[in-house]
C-alpha cells in the first residue's frame, strides 16, 4: 500500500527561502525604472482600458517563480513508497468435544453449565481467526456437529442450536473423544488439538476414555480436558407438575481419568468451578496454542521528481517564449 511522499534530499527545500527574495528584487527593480509619457491633457485617455499585453505584463515573472518552485521540489527528490507483508501461518486444527448430557443443566455455572460452556467457547473461537475448528457433541452417544472449518460464523451459529436432550442421555466420554480423534487424525496441520469438556463420569459407550486417549496420543493429538462443576453439591432443575423445582446433586467428575488423558497426550487438565474460571481456562489454552505467524515485510520506492522537473522546463520555456514575442520589452 502507499505510505505517502518522502524526500530523499530534503535540505534543498531550504531554497524556498529564496522565493520571497526573488519577488522583492523584482518589485524593487521595477519601481526604480518608471516610464514617463507626456500628454497635453487627460481627455484623450477617457475610456481607456489596459490591453491584453499590459494585463500579462508580470506573467513571465510568475512563470519563473512557479518554475523555480517546481525545480526546488524536484531537487529534493520526492519519493513514493509502497509496502506490504507476506504472512505465513502455521495452522492449528482444533476440535472441541462438548458434553451435553442432562447433568450439564446444573446451575452452579450461570445460567447453567452448557450455556456457560457455549458462550465461553464462542469467545475462544473469535480469538482464533487463523485456525480450523470443529465441534463434536456427546452424551450417551457422540455426533459431529461441525467438521473442521475456517468459517467460524458457521460453527458459532451451530453452537446456538446445541442443547441437552439432542442425543440419548448418559456420559460417553470415550465415545466423544474417539469421534473427535477421528475428525482430526488425518489433518495435515502442524498442531492438532482436542478440547474435551465434561461434567461427569464415563457410564456408557463401547470405548473407554483411556483407550480413546491412547489413540489420540498415537496420532500426535494433544488433548486438553476440562472438568466442569463446583465442588460438593450443585443445584439441578427438575420438571414437576408444579413447575421447575431444584435439587442439590453431588458433583462427580472422574478427574483422575481426565488428568491421565491430558498428561499422556501432552495436554493439560483443568477444573472449572465457575463461569469466570472456565473463561480463564480457555484463555490459558489460547496462550499455549498460539498460531505461529511468519511476516516478511517489503517496500518499493518510486521517484516522483520527473514530472516536476519536466514542469519546470515547460514553464521556463513558456516564459522565454513570451518575453521574446508577445511580451517583449525594449530596454
Amino acid at each position: 500500500m502507499m505510505t505517502g511522499i518522502k524526500f530523499s534530499n530534503p535540505e534543498f527545500l531550504w531554497l524556498f527561502l529564496a522565493i520571497p527574495v526573488m519577488i522583492f528584487v523584482y518589485w524593487y527593480l521595477r519601481s526604480k525604472r518608471p516610464s514617463y509619457l507626456n500628454f497635453s491633457g487627460f481627455r484623450m485617455l477617457q475610456g481607456y482600458r489596459p490591453s491584453l499585453r499590459q494585463r500579462l505584463l508580470h506573467l513571465p515573472f510568475v512563470l519563473r517563480i512557479l518554475a523555480a518552485s517546481a525545480l526546488i521540489v524536484a531537487l529534493a527528490r520526492p519519493q513514493s513508497s509502497s509496502s506490504g507483508q507476506n504472512i505465513t501461518t502455521q495452522g492449528i486444527d482444533i476440535v472441541m468435544a462438548l458434553d451435553i448430557s442432562a447433568s450439564m443443566l446444573a446451575e452452579d455455572l450461570k445460567p447453567n453449565r452448557i450455556e456457560a460452556a457455549k458462550k465461553v467457547a464462542e469467545q475462544f473461537i473469535d480469538s482464533r481467526p487463523n485456525d480450523r475448528i470443529g465441534l463434536v457433541v456427546f452424551s450417551g452417544e457422540s455426533f459431529t456437529q461441525c467438521p473442521l472449518t475456517t468459517d467460524h460464523a458457521v460453527i458459532k451459529n451451530l453452537f446456538k442450536g446445541i442443547q441437552s436432550g439432542m442425543l440419548a442421555d448418559g456420559t460417553a466420554i470415550g465415545e466423544g473423544l474417539a469421534t473427535a480423534v477421528n475428525r482430526i487424525r488425518n489433518s495435515t496441520a502442524k498442531s492438532k488439538v482436542i478440547i474435551l469438556l465434561t461434567d461427569g463420569v464415563n457410564n456408557i459407550g463401547a470405548i473407554a476414555p483411556l483407550t480413546a486417549g491412547e489413540i489420540a496420543r498415537t496420532f500426535g493429538i494433544r488433548v486438553y480436558t476440562i472438568g466442569v462443576g463446583t465442588k460438593g453439591l450443585a443445584p439441578y432443575p427438575f420438571k414437576t407438575p408444579f413447575g421447575i423445582q431444584y435439587q442439590n446433586m453431588e458433583v462427580q467428575i472422574d478427574e483422575e481419568v481426565l488428568q491421565q488423558i491430558a498428561q499422556e497426550s501432552g495436554g493439560k487438565y483443568f477444573r472449572a468451578t465457575s463461569t469466570a474460571k472456565l473463561k480463564e481456562i480457555y484463555d490459558d489454552i489460547d496462550k499455549m496454542e498460539k498460531t505461529k505467524i511468519s511476516v516478511t515485510e517489503y517496500s518499493h520506492k518510486s521517484e516522483e521528481f520527473y514530472p516536476l522537473a519536466f514542469l519546470a522546463v515547460i514553464l521556463l520555456g513558456i516564459e522565454v517564449l513570451l518575453r521574446n514575442t508577445l511580451l517583449k520589452t525594449l530596454p
